[in-house]
């Protein structure tokens, strides 16, 4: 059973304890009195009713400046509660709405330490090209923090945040280009390594890497929606973007065109993939809105999204088609 901890700063009368037992499943909870006539409460609940929760105090009267709340996690909670067997079998637990958001805004912005980071995964993984070097490639896929800003789209597609779709696609951009420069510049230095196997792996696309993008992606999603933004997800999503950004900078850089537009539609039809599968994994965990009209919002924004990079994926696939049969 996963419990988290919530703390609210709030006026002696704010809170409704007996009515909040009424309708959340409270494992406990603690008074203590504040300076300036607030009292501090702390409430115990699963995992999977902190969102409610959540939306359950948004919602009390009063602005926004009367209370503050605070969410901990829990490792380990006594006496330990026997778990129900309904318990077991509930569906997918993931953080809430609101936890996610916070993740994902600070993933969607540039920052210094992105920019750095962007920048050395772009040579190492140039360089691990150069020497067909599989080692050095998946190094600079641990590196690359790709996972952040390309998952932050979709999440914002799915709530209807424009100004969060904004940065994000501006940040996902910068994270493929620098790459895509820095690749360029190389290629005045060294010639294309024709004959590197990690080279030529992204001048030849077929159907399969469709499905790796799309694995990747939903990979990607599901491990914010669980907490688990770790490295490993990371690289999955950084192989399908990183490399195939660094062969077209350097095909780019050498002046051939023509050649540049398979992994240039490897790398497009990744990203649409990604983003496609992550909006279908934030909207199929239950993420949504709070209030009416933000929810009228994400509905037309998930659908447009969906429709458009269906759209975009459906064009790429058949580009793929045609160029695997000619």
């Amino acid at each position: 059973m996963s419990l988290q901890l919530l703390e609210i700063y709030a006026p002696k009368n704010f809170l409704n304890i007996d009515e909040i037992k009424d309708y959340f499943s409270v494992i406990s909870y603690w008074y203590s009195e504040a300076e300036n006539e607030k009292h501090l409460t702390r409430i115990l609940l699963e995992t999977n009713d902190v969102e409610t929760m959540l939306d359950y105090l948004e919602n009390l009267p009063g602005s926004e400046d009367v209370y503050q709340v605070m969410l901990l996690p829990v490792q380990t909670y006594l006496p330990r509660k026997k778990e129900k067997e309904e318990d077991k079998k509930r569906d997918l637990q993931r953080a809430s709405r609101q936890e996610l958001y916070t993740t994902v805004q600070a993933s969607g912005q540039i920052s210094v330490s992105y920019i750095w980071f962007i920048i050395f995964s772009a040579i190492v993984a140039t360089v691990g090209i150069i020497k067909s070097s599989p080692a050095i490639v998946i190094g600079a896929m641990v590196i690359a923090p790709l996972i952040g800003p390309v998952t932050a789209v979709s999440f914002a597609s799915v709530l209807g945040d424009f100004k969060l779709i904004r940065q994000s696609l501006l940040t996902s951009m910068v994270g493929i280009g620098i790459p895509v420069m820095i690749a360029a510049v190389f290629s005045f230095f060294f010639d294309p390594p024709v004959y590197s196997d990690e080279f030529l792996s992204r001048t030849d696309i077929q159907i399969i890497d469709v499905v790796a993008a799309i694995v990747s992606g939903a990979a990607g999603a599901l491990s914010f929606v669980k907490r688990n933004t770790g490295a490993l997800v990371g690289v999955m999503v950084s192989v399908a973007l990183l490399p195939p950004a660094v062969v077209f900078g350097m095909i780019l850089g050498s002046g051939n065109w023509v050649e540049a537009l398979v992994p240039f539609i490897l790398l497009m039809v990744n990203v649409n993939s990604i983003l496609l599968s992550a909006v279908l994994v934030f909207w199929l965990s239950g993420i949504k809105p709070n209030n009416w009209q933000d929810l009228q919002k994400a509905n037309i924004s998930r659908k447009l999204s969906l429709l458009f990079i269906s759209v975009i994926t459906i064009i790429l696939v058949t580009a793929i088609l045609f160029i695997n049969v000619v």
